[in-house]
């Protein structure tokens, strides 16, 4: 089994102060001991969920030709496709065995911040991709947003503190193909250790073995959700803003073993960022004689843009 703790979001959405105090505490300790836990009861349907794998795989099996069009040079990768090897983990020359796609923000009612995120891009070839796209962006969004309000709650803080800063935030929707291994390979693995940037990230696809998380012993264990359960862990900004009293946690995918290399592997992360202003310096209650201060004060945006120079995505 997975050593990853289960909490189910309909506790915190029931309306009854004692589920709602449940699901604050299971989802606060599992994220101060190891960083992830297996959620329930979120707000994306089963139908969604097919509807979009099966977009998903459509785009991935286009040829490559059809593909690279969509690859948009000097942004960073931050919309459209990603082709097979570009992203490599912090510290690491080797790039992943992936390919990806990213649906970014929506904005509304913000013309600075429309200006400021690139346009999605829109493949021409598959008249369902974008529109299920965006369902999902919004419903993940939209289950982020509760699991935020339960960590601010869990930190002492406002309800609602993080809605402000969450609200047409730069977060991103990533499907992620893994195609089949089709020879030994040097050194690489479909995406190596590495922890994620955000607030916290939001997984779908972690139904199968793969997924692996370092524990505090430094032990790999597997990280397996049920068929209807997001997989979601806590990121570096939000390590940063709680003085690393919620912990990012490294985690890695690993090859198949050998007789099932022939195989492709789906995932699909949202990885929940705020707008670039919002501060990530170290919460005054989360500092105090047991735990210094941890962190120089920075900002989501420039926080961000340190690591996609370090991740090679952007040049310096």
């Amino acid at each position: 089994m997975s050593a990853i703790p289960s909490v189910d979001l309909r506790d915190f959405v029931s309306g009854d102060p004692q589920r709602k105090e449940k699901f604050i505490k299971e989802i606060g300790a599992a994220f101060e001991e190891i960083g992830f836990v297996a959620l329930g009861g979120h707000f994306l349907s089963d139908e969604l969920v097919d509807k979009l794998y099966a977009e998903i795989k459509k785009f991935f099996a286009l040829p490559q030709e059809v593909k690279d069009k969509y690859e948009i040079e000097g942004i960073g990768g931050q919309r459209g496709y990603t082709s097979f090897g570009k992203e490599s983990a912090k510290g690491r020359k080797v790039g992943d065995l992936k390919e990806f796609w990213h649906f970014g923000q929506y904005v509304q009612n913000n013309p600075k911040l429309e200006a400021e995120y690139p346009d999605n891009v829109h493949v021409e070839e598959l008249p369902n991709f974008n529109e299920v796209g965006k369902e999902t962006y919004q419903m993940l969004e939209k289950t982020a947003q509760y699991v935020l309000r339960a960590l601010a709650l869990h930190l002492d803080l406002d309800e609602n503190y993080f809605d402000e800063y969450i609200k047409n935030g730069n977060s991103i929707l990533r499907p992620i193909h893994y195609p089949p291994i089709t020879e030994e390979p040097k050194n690489a693995v479909r995406a190596a250790a590495h922890g994620d940037i955000n607030l916290i990230t939001l997984l779908m696809g972690a139904h199968g073995k793969g997924l692996q998380v370092q524990n505090h012993e430094g032990e790999w264990v597997d990280a397996i959700a049920k068929p209807d359960q997001l997989m979601i862990n806590v990121g570096d900004m939000l390590s940063r803003l709680s003085n690393n009293r919620l912990k990012s946690t490294i985690h890695q995918v690993v090859n198949p073993p050998r007789e099932l290399w022939g195989t492709s592997r789906y995932s699909i992360p949202f990885f929940m960022h705020p707008i670039s202003e919002m501060p990530l310096n170290c919460l005054e209650n989360c500092i105090d004689g047991d735990h210094p201060k941890l962190f120089p004060d920075t900002t989501a945006g420039e926080f961000l843009h340190e690591r996609l120079i370090e991740l090679g995505l952007i040049k310096k």
